[in-house]
C-alpha cells in the first residue's frame, strides 16, 4: 500500500476510534475496540493485540489473530526493546531481531509502540505481519496517535 493511502487510511480509522471510544473510559474496552479494528482494516496486519505490564511483567491482554505468549520474558524481545528503549520499534525482519519471541513462527516483520499514562509506560500495543518489511514510520506516526486514544 503506498504512503499517502495507508495514511489516509489511518485517519479515517483515527476518526472512527475517536467517536466509538466515548462510550466508555475502560482501557480494556478501548483496547478491544483498537484492535478489532486496526485487524481487520490492514491486510498485512497478521496478529494485532496489548501486551499490559502488570506487576512488572508484560502480560497479553486484547487481541487478534492466532495464540499469543501469555507473559512475554523480561527484556527480551520486540515489546521489551520498545519498552526499554522507551520508543517505537520498527522490525523488518524479526528472524533478524537478535532477541525476538517467536509466538507464532508465521510473523515475519513486527511494529511495537509504547504507551505511556502519567509519564511511564504502562503497555504497548504490538502488530505482526507474515510479510517482511510491512510496517514504516507511517505505521509508527499514526499508532502513537492511536495509542494515546487508550486513555484519552
Amino acid at each position: 500500500m503506498d504512503k499517502v493511502k495507508k495514511a489516509k487510511r489511518y485517519q479515517r480509522i483515527i476518526t472512527q476510534l475517536e467517536e466509538l471510544i466515548q462510550k466508555t473510559s475502560d482501557p480494556l474496552a478501548r483496547m478491544s475496540t483498537i484492535t478489532a479494528i486496526l485487524h481487520y482494516k490492514f491486510d498485512y496486519y497478521f496478529w494485532t493485540g496489548f501486551y499490559r505490564l502488570v506487576g512488572g511483567e508484560l502480560t497479553v491482554c486484547c487481541y487478534q489473530g492466532s495464540v499469543a505468549c501469555l507473559v512475554l520474558e523480561k527484556h527480551i524481545g520486540v515489546c521489551w526493546a520498545a519498552i526499554d528503549n522507551k520508543k517505537a520499534q520498527v522490525i523488518p525482519d524479526v528472524k533478524k531481531f537478535p532477541s525476538h519471541i517467536a509466538c507464532d513462527s508465521r510473523s515475519a516483520s513486527e511494529i511495537v509502540i509504547p504507551i505511556w499514562r502519567d509519564n511511564k509506560i504502562v503497555a504497548v500495543v504490538d502488530v505482526d505481519s507474515k510479510e517482511l518489511d510491512s510496517f514504516d514510520e507511517i505505521d509508527a506516526e499514526y499508532l502513537e496517535k492511536i495509542v494515546k486514544l487508550v486513555y484519552k
